[in-house]
């Protein structure tokens, strides 16, 4: 991740010029004729993932929205044609192993992210022109509507990359699209066509490609032709149960995200991910039973086959035994 300085910082809750913000990663327009605000993640060779940097510019955006009355509709995007958003950027996440503290700062940093565009008093609309994956699809599915065009998907892939879908999909997706539905899109990690997302009420419409702009510009001129303060207080009632829900869940999953980063199953997903194969599931069975490698110094077991050296005391493995003794 590169060392870049933060963006800038308000004095007082005034809008200011998008350019004075000073983003790096994000795209942030606003258009005085047609009252949208444009939010785009500008990472379009990594798919627009996300890394700690991201997220910071993105809340700093929408909390520049929230402030703007001439801002009447957010519309969340990502650069090129083939994601909107793919959720983390496995590359920095398998730098956050070294210790808990780093995964609970990155999510720190997502939560508000979270909490600044639901909050952020205005209508929103996820303009989907490609792939929607993990947290990707919670940001799309954070805003009050989505349309994505017809050759796009949704997907969520945590129990396969070694993650817990809780920043928005485990809380939100069984009031959206219901408790079973909710349960086969996260457990299974199975792509989710756009008319099959439309049928469940994932998304509000589903266009060709080369109708994706036209159609939010027709929905974000509906919304702007609304009462701007009813239109927050809207918001504040239909959010309730998804507040309630986050509120409940989210500091807990942030915590046992964090303790979870460190741990033999994450770095074995990671791993898989970057070598462009599935991970070894067999293996974390094994582990998590305790059949392994054991230590011939201290006696520790379970210890995985890759291991060159005991994790309790150091010593080589080099000539140890396999199996619990």
């Amino acid at each position: 991740m590169a060392v870049t300085d933060p963006p800038k910082l308000a004095s007082a809750p005034d809008p200011v010029a998008p350019e004075e913000l000073g983003l790096e990663q994000v795209i942030y327009a606003k258009d005085a004729a047609t009252g949208v605000a444009a939010v785009t993640i500008n990472r379009p060779e990594k798919l627009n993932c996300f890394e700690f940097q991201t997220l910071q510019e993105l809340g700093r955006a929408f909390q520049d929205a929230s402030w703007d009355d001439a801002v009447s509709v957010v519309v969340v995007t990502g650069a090129g044609d083939r994601a909107f958003c793919t959720g983390a950027d496995l590359d920095e996440q398998a730098r956050m192993g070294a210790n808990s503290g780093q995964y609970w700062r990155w999510m720190g940093a997502f939560v508000e992210m979270h909490d600044r565009l639901r909050n952020i008093g205005k209508p929103t609309i996820a303009r989907i022109n490609g792939a929607c994956v993990g947290g990707g699809q919670e940001l799309q599915l954070a805003c009050d509507f989505g349309i994505i065009v017809d050759d796009g998907y949704l997907q969520h892939v945590g129990p396969e990359h070694g993650s817990v879908p809780a920043g928005g999909a485990t809380q939100w997706l069984p009031l959206v699209i219901g408790d079973r539905r909710a349960r086969e899109m996260v457990l299974l990690c199975e792509r989710i066509s756009p008319a099959r997302a439309f049928d469940w009420g994932l998304v509000t419409q589903v266009v060709p490609r080369a109708d994706l702009d036209a159609a939010v510009a027709e929905l974000a001129e509906k919304l702007r032709n609304k009462l701007p303060e009813t239109v927050r207080y809207t918001k504040t009632q239909l959010n309730w149960w998804r507040d309630l829900v986050w509120s409940q869940t989210v500091t807990h999953a942030r915590d046992w995200l964090a303790v979870h980063s460190t741990s033999e199953e994450t770095r074995e997903a990671v791993e898989a991910f970057h070598q462009k194969r599935a991970p070894d599931y067999e293996a974390l069975r094994r582990y998590d039973a305790a059949i392994g490698k054991t230590c011939p110094a201290c006696g520790e077991t379970g210890i995985p086959e890759r291991y060159d050296f005991c994790g309790m005391c150091g010593a080589a493995l080099s000539a140890l035994q396999e199996g619990v003794p």
